[in-house]
């Protein structure tokens, strides 16, 4: 998995994504009021919050195979960039329009946009 310096700074951030997404799919999915300020009601909303649980986990299966399998870490890297700049964008899109929220989104946003820019500057390093 982790065999050299070169190793470590292709895939950490795979590893931290992953050790981060799957907590959080299972917090959303099963519990969101556990850990967030959220208190679903409906099935719709139970229903999309477990969608967005099995994105989340269809996502970390795919770093973690990244992580193993040296042919499928580009794509894992690729997945990685935009799904962390995907939810940091729209977590600035949020603070722009909506306020500030807790801190713990707060500080997914700003975990989440250097996951990703750090991603780009692997990409750059591994792509050929």
């Amino acid at each position: 998995m982790l065999k050299s310096k070169d190793d470590i700074i292709t895939k950490i951030h795979l590893i931290i994504s992953i050790c981060v997404v799957i907590p959080v799919a299972f917090v959303y999915g099963l519990k969101p009021e556990l850990c967030f300020d959220m208190f679903l009601e409906t099935i719709d909303e139970h229903n999309f919050y477990k969608a967005i649980m099995g994105l989340y986990l269809g996502f970390a299966i795919l770093w973690i195979i990244g992580v193993f399998k040296s042919t499928y870490l580009k794509l894992a890297i690729i997945t990685n960039i935009i799904f962390m700049l995907g939810l940091g964008s729209g977590r600035v899109l949020s603070l722009l329009f909506d306020g500030v929220p807790t801190l713990g989104y707060v500080f997914g946003t700003v975990a989440e946009l250097f996951l990703g820019i750090y991603g780009i500057w692997v990409l750059k390093r591994v792509a050929p």
